[in-house]
């Protein structure tokens, strides 16, 4: 048990530059969140609800993090701050990371089953701060969920979703097999390049557009100019 905690501890140090021992990770909101998390999620599983939900009342009091009880989550889940909500058929995978005030939030069923209703996060998902996940919908292995993006919709395996509503971005491959990516949004041009609104592709398009217009310029002049039959001008 004690080895598990370091091993844990050290997964955040290794996605997290801002501490200097594992005792400041610790302390973090979200290690307690989780902590808490595990204690009532067993007793959920036991059917034992009320005090399930009184441990996960006192959780979100203590650290502003709000996970349903039925919530599963695999190994080195990290939050990093607070104001995060997970709901009750949440299902997080190993080495997830979510940063602050993300929702995994879940869909109102029409026919009065609840059921599977909110998202899956496979393996290595980073979530930005901000972002919406909305409904029983897959985000893929490596999946990256950028700052503020509203997601409904699966994410492929190894994909990058920005925007609202979130639309994928093609990620050179060195960016790719990283084994992290703060925030989960890429900070180089590239990725923006790449879209057909960046800056890179719009003075590609104009530098087009200037030379179509002078190669019409130059078709004008010439038809402009008066034709020589027989040595004669028309």
């Amino acid at each position: 048990m004690f080895s598990g905690l370091i091993t844990y501890l050290d997964s955040i140090r290794a996605r997290d530059p801002a501490p200097r021992s594992r005792w400041e990770v610790l302390f973090y909101p979200g290690v307690w969140a989780v902590g808490l998390h595990r204690v009532a999620h067993w007793l959920f599983q036991a059917r034992l609800y009320f005090l399930a939900r009184f441990v996960n009342h006192f959780s979100r009091f203590l650290t502003a993090i709000d996970i349903h009880p039925g919530a599963t989550i695999g190994r080195n889940f990290f939050i990093d701050h607070g104001f995060t909500v997970i709901g009750e058929t949440a299902e997080i995978g190993d080495n997830v990371t979510i940063y602050q005030c993300v929702t995994l939030g879940g869909t109102n069923p029409t026919n009065g089953v609840g059921g599977k209703r909110h998202p899956t996060l496979e393996d290595n998902v980073i979530i930005g701060s901000g972002a919406q996940i909305i409904g029983p919908i897959t985000i893929g292995q490596r999946g990256r969920v950028g700052a503020n993006a509203v997601v409904t919709d699966d994410v492929p395996e190894g994909a990058t979703m920005v925007g609202l509503k979130a639309r994928s971005t093609l990620v050179p491959a060195e960016e790719w097999i990283k084994d992290f990516i703060p925030y989960g949004t890429p900070c180089d041009e590239p990725c923006e390049e790449l879209m057909e609104t960046g800056a890179g592709r719009l003075a590609e398009l104009e530098s087009q557009l200037a030379e179509m217009k002078a190669e019409l310029a130059a078709i004008k002049a010439e038809r402009a100019q008066p034709i020589k039959r027989n040595g004669t001008d028309d």
